[in-house]
């Protein structure tokens, strides 16, 4: 019986996995795609863009989302019902897309398709890693790349030095390869700078591509064939020794709000706040005031950008509501009291 392929979708909060998945979807040529979604945080916003988003692929029963944080913390509880339930499928898809959560190990994952139940089922065509290339660009990751890795190369057992950093690590060191997206906003020379710090962290002859919005071939994408449950060892975790893995180091809210003013209103106060709070990602979707269509809302750090994507359902609430994630440290009260300033003003 043939193994039904698996393409693992990794990369940083608003690097553009998303926007790939969907390009994907969009140009699937047939094949029978399912999708299975996981988000960090109370809003399913990944899941909405995808199923509201009127795509073949895109139907409500072929979008399976996962509760509860990652997929490498809930993978006991959730992982295997849901494959299964994929795979029971009469005809059983083509081919299976996981869009991890932008805080996800891919590690723990690929490991999972090595358990009775699911190997001899389905298999790990490839992982694939998305890179923000202006975010990196702009040392997000690691204030300086290359001096981050030369002291690495001194000391082969120096620790990451953020939560951001070794995330983005693990991210690059378990893929087979890596979309360099995002590349419409950067200089040649932050192009080079972003291709520095990624290839710092590959393992030999993994391939970079280059794209705008996650448009690529899914020819490049789908189809690797590296079976990479079978191929873990080459794919170093700092959870390799530890039972279990949390994300302690990053901790999200929800930002509720009515009509905003208008979408200068928004994109202004989501970049203050930023600047203000130790926030890494902002998403979710808004209503503007005498706009018929919910305006969907993403940023990294201070970078915020938008677009329409659907008009409002009969009865459905106007209201606002953006999940942000950042540091451990990130202040729930004071967070809301100024986004309520801000948008109040």
């Amino acid at each position: 019986m043939s193994r039904v392929p698996v393409t693992v979708i990794t990369g940083f909060l608003g690097a553009g996995k998303t926007s790939l998945v969907r390009h994907l979807l969009a140009h699937a040529g047939g094949r029978r795609i399912a999708l299975v979604i996981n988000e960090f945080g109370e809003l399913g916003v990944d899941r909405e863009l995808l199923a509201g988003c009127g795509l073949v692929g895109c139907a409500e029963e072929e979008v399976v989302e996962l509760a509860n944080g990652c997929i490498c913390c809930t993978v006991a509880e959730d992982f295997l019902p849901t494959m299964r339930r994929l795979l029971d499928r009469t005809p059983p898809p083509d081919h299976i897309l996981i869009e991890t959560s932008g805080l996800a190990l891919p590690k723990p994952l690929i490991k999972a398709f090595t358990w009775p139940e699911v190997r001899t089922r389905a298999t790990v065509d490839g992982v694939i890693a998305v890179v923000d290339a202006a975010a990196t660009a702009r040392g997000l990751f690691a204030p300086d790349p290359e001096a981050t890795q030369r002291q690495r190369e001194a000391d082969p057992a120096l620790d990451h030095e953020s939560p951001l950093e070794e995330l983005f690590a693990e991210q690059l060191v378990a893929a087979d390869l890596v979309v360099l997206n995002k590349c419409d906003l950067v200089s040649p020379p932050d192009k080079q700078r972003a291709l520095a710090a990624v290839h710092a962290h590959l393992r030999p002859a993994v391939r970079v591509v280059e794209a705008r919005f996650g448009r690529l071939d899914p020819r490049l994408l789908l189809g690797l064939e590296r079976a990479a449950e079978t191929d873990l060892d080459s794919r170093p975790s700092h959870t390799d020794q530890e039972e279990e893995h949390e994300h302690d180091d990053f901790t999200s809210l929800v930002l509720d709000w009515g009509e905003v003013p208008s979408r200068e209103r928004l994109i202004a106060a989501l970049a203050e706040l930023a600047r203000d709070q130790p926030i890494y990602r902002a998403k979710g979707f808004a209503a503007l005031a005498g706009k018929p269509a919910r305006f969907a809302v993403q940023g990294v750090g201070g970078r915020i950008e938008g677009y329409f994507d659907r008009t409002f359902r009969a009865g459905e609430p106007r209201r606002t509501r953006i999940v942000v994630i950042g540091a451990r440290e990130l202040d729930g009260l004071r967070t809301r009291a100024r986004w309520a300033e801000l948008l109040a003003g």
